[in-house]
């Protein structure tokens, strides 16, 4: 039976024939290389974030934590799969929502999805999108994939944002909730730069029939007027938790929350009806000096208890942070920036290599701790 660490056997073997990889194995080499192919403004839109004092703590908090193997243990079957939302999946990653990949590549997040829908791994589509949902959709056939919204200003919007999404095959709706409005960003301000204001990630907005309604003409035959109103309904910062019946009431599709920190949160998310939690700090892209994503983990699993699926965003870099992700309290794993710099560089190949590399590293780094089964990871794997 196959696993996915046999892919470092395959790299090897295309060295016997001359043949070396395409992109840098270590994710600090494979953003140098994205960032040298990369305009200075679309680099710093997916690298940076709120100042970097965030970012730095979540990768400081996986350092903070030792994994602790065990000797001895048949690995010789391994299972990375998880079940979420009664659909069994091959492994615990999915890839993160991350908007407007059309600075990057112009196939955006249809390379992406193909990528992703060709391994198993769940897509979670951005609300800004380069492209519509509908679209991603067809390009990712069954693949499995969820739909993050950005919970916009109007209901009308956000009822019909989700129904297509539902209708499009999307099996869970990701609400974000760390982005009632946009943070301080030095970089793209230093930049001013806002692709969105170019009329840039805007296709789930132009292509929703509600809103282009309340336009007086096409976007097609004037966008200025799509932009605004996007500025106008990208989000609400008077939303309240009390909210979430009307979105409940919007969808049959699972709802999950992301950008829980506090344990009180998760308690609140759980008593509004949430189906899932995603601990997250938006990868540091949201409040500079917050509380790094990791080291909030712990005490929201402990909250939730099992009750519903914890997932986890922010800082999975190598196979490593996903089991320490695992140890700490996560049933599944979202991956973020490195599959962007994939797609910078090799398109709809580049994010696959990169999605197989980090499934390989987390099957060896597992097998080598001592564990067969992804399920079977727990606390007592780590040291702090």
């Amino acid at each position: 039976m196959p696993h996915y660490g046999d892919h470092q056997l395959q790299i090897y073997q295309a060295g016997l024939k001359g043949l070396r990889p395409r992109m840098p194995l270590r994710t600090e080499d494979l953003e140098q290389a994205a960032r040298e192919v990369l305009s200075k403004e679309s680099y710093w839109y997916v690298a940076g974030g709120a100042g970097e004092v965030t970012m730095d703590a979540n990768r400081a908090a996986f350092d903070r934590f030792r994994i602790h193997p065990r000797m001895l243990t048949d690995v010789s079957e391994r299972d990375l799969s998880v079940t979420l939302f009664e659909r069994t999946l091959p492994s615990p990653l999915l890839l993160a929502p991350i908007g407007v990949q059309s600075i990057i590549r112009p196939e955006a997040e249809l390379a992406a999805a193909r990528a992703a829908a060709s391994l198993g791994v769940p897509a979670i589509l951005s609300t800004v999108s380069s492209h519509s949902l509908e679209d991603v959709a067809q390009a990712m056939g069954n693949g499995p994939r969820w739909f993050q919204l950005y919970w916009p200003r109007s209901p009308e919007l956000a009822e019909s944002l989700v129904q297509r999404a539902e209708k499009a095959g999307y099996e869970a709706i990701v609400v974000t909730l760390d982005t009632k409005m946009m943070a301080w960003r030095a970089r793209d301000l230093q930049n001013a730069f806002l692709p969105f204001l170019n009329g840039q990630g805007l296709a789930n907005y132009t292509s929703d029939p509600w809103f282009r309604d309340g336009l007086a003409r096409p976007p097609e035959e004037d966008m200025w007027p799509a932009i605004r109103r996007w500025a106008e309904e990208f989000a609400d910062p008077s939303k309240t938790w009390k909210d979430l019946a009307a979105l409940r009431a919007a969808t049959n599709l699972p709802i999950l929350v992301k950008g829980i920190l506090h344990p009180d949160d998760a308690r609140l998310a759980l008593e509004h009806g949430v189906d899932g939690i995603i601990v997250s700090n938006h990868g540091g892209r949201q409040v500079d000096g917050s509380i790094a994503a990791l080291d909030a983990l712990p005490d929201v699993a402990t909250m939730v208890d099992g009750r519903v699926p914890v997932l986890f965003d922010s800082g999975i870099r190598n196979g490593a942070d996903v089991l320490k992700a695992r140890a700490l309290g996560a049933d599944a794993v979202l991956l973020g920036r490195p599959y962007i710099w994939g797609l910078a560089l090799d398109g709809e190949e580049g994010v696959r290599e990169v999605i197989r590399r980090l499934l390989a590293d987390t099957d060896l780094t597992m097998a080598l701790s001592g564990k067969a089964r992804f399920a079977d990871v727990d606390r007592n794997l780590l040291v702090e």
